[in-house]
């Protein structure tokens, strides 16, 4: 990490508070063995106790990419769950992720429920935030995904959701600069509003108070996430997935997505000079799975493929249906954060503190 990062603070011996937040807070916190064993096994027994007569006993969103496929394989052939497996398509799917998606359900014997967003909302949405002049335009696809499985789970009252975020490889955070929180639903209505052309009669809205205590603390809806209580090294969870799969891997994380992949590898970098590869590698920097001096020779290489940008950016333009000239124009935007709308941090901070106060919260700053 460094000063792309506006908030980072190093200390008298150049350590930033990334890593010292790992190092004090995240680490001794962190157990996978006998004690992550121990919470494995407790869940497992809660989620099986309450899916008893049911079609299945928990929900898993599934995206494609690593965490979530590890996951799925995990829940089913580990924990010896009935998953059914949640997937939200809003329409920038590529072909590998969903060929990887057939042949995890293929090859684990799962059901797939399969959720379409309207595509005529979500394309305006994301070109409202392309207006907007902030960096998070991946926001309306992560609040669809967020918002579509919550109520999903609420309508077929199912208590538990599996989650394949972890520790092992996003224990270092994007700050919030780079990438405001995905949840806040006043933002993106605000955002909708001043730059949007049609209504959202269809699109999924969540909002924090509603899956943070709501639902938790009053309908009993728990997301849970099981890779934080068993050993998780990416390389050798992805050789898995490869030898008995099939699967397919990505140059980077979140390329499942080929929006995603143009915002992360491309956008991000090029209009704001942030580049996420910095946060992905610090992760697996500091769990041991990657040496700092790889992820520097790897960042001395662009993001984005010079040979194939040119036909990302027009994918891109046509799929939104704007001209490559327009697109390019959001580029030289005057460059807005998420404090230029209307938004709900405060509410996530007070959360967020009284997440650690309590001990359930034991990731890095954001």
């Amino acid at each position: 990490m460094d000063t792309t990062d506006s908030k980072i603070v190093f200390d008298n011996h150049g350590i930033c508070d990334h890593c010292n937040t790992f190092n004090t807070v995240t680490l001794p916190s962190w157990d996978t063995s006998a004690a992550g064993e121990v919470r494995l096994n407790g869940l497992v027994e809660a989620i099986k106790q309450d899916g008893h007569g049911k079609d299945f006993d928990c929900i898993i969103g599934m995206s494609g990419g690593i965490d979530s496929s590890y996951l799925t394989y995990i829940a089913k052939e580990k924990m010896g769950l009935r998953p059914l497996v949640f997937h939200v398509d809003a329409g920038w799917n590529s072909q590998i992720a969903v060929n990887n998606i057939e042949r995890l359900i293929d090859g684990l014997g799962l059901d797939l429920f399969t959720e379409v967003i309207d595509w005529q909302e979500m394309r305006d949405l994301q070109l409202a935030f392309f207006k907007s002049g902030v960096p998070h335009i991946d926001t309306p696809q992560d609040h669809a995904f967020f918002a579509t499985m919550y109520k999903f789970a609420t309508q077929h009252n199912v208590k538990y959701i599996l989650t394949g975020a972890n520790l092992s490889t996003e224990c270092i955070r994007n700050p919030i600069e780079w990438m405001y929180y995905q949840s806040d639903s006043r933002q993106l209505l605000d955002i909708q509003r001043r730059f949007g052309t049609r209504p959202l009669k269809t699109f999924p809205v969540t909002s924090i108070l509603w899956h943070k205590v709501w639902l938790p603390y009053f309908k009993g809806i728990k997301v849970a996430r099981p890779l934080n209580m068993v050993p998780y090294i990416k390389a050798e969870a992805r050789q898995l997935l490869m030898d008995r799969f099939g699967w397919q891997p990505y140059p980077q994380k979140h390329f499942e997505s080929r929006f995603t992949k143009f915002y992360e590898s491309y956008w991000l970098p090029k209009r704001f000079g942030y580049d996420v590869r910095r946060v992905q590698y610090s992760s697996l920097i500091v769990t041991g799975q990657m040496t700092r001096e790889e992820a520097i020779e790897l960042l001395k290489q662009l993001s984005y493929d010079e040979a194939t940008i040119g036909h990302e950016i027009e994918f891109v333009a046509n799929k939104l249906g704007i001209s490559v000239a327009e697109l390019n124009g959001y580029m030289t935007l005057p460059h807005k954060t998420y404090m230029d709308y209307k938004n709900q941090r405060q509410i996530y901070e007070y959360g967020a503190r009284a997440m650690r106060a309590l001990g359930l919260e034991i990731g890095g700053k954001r």
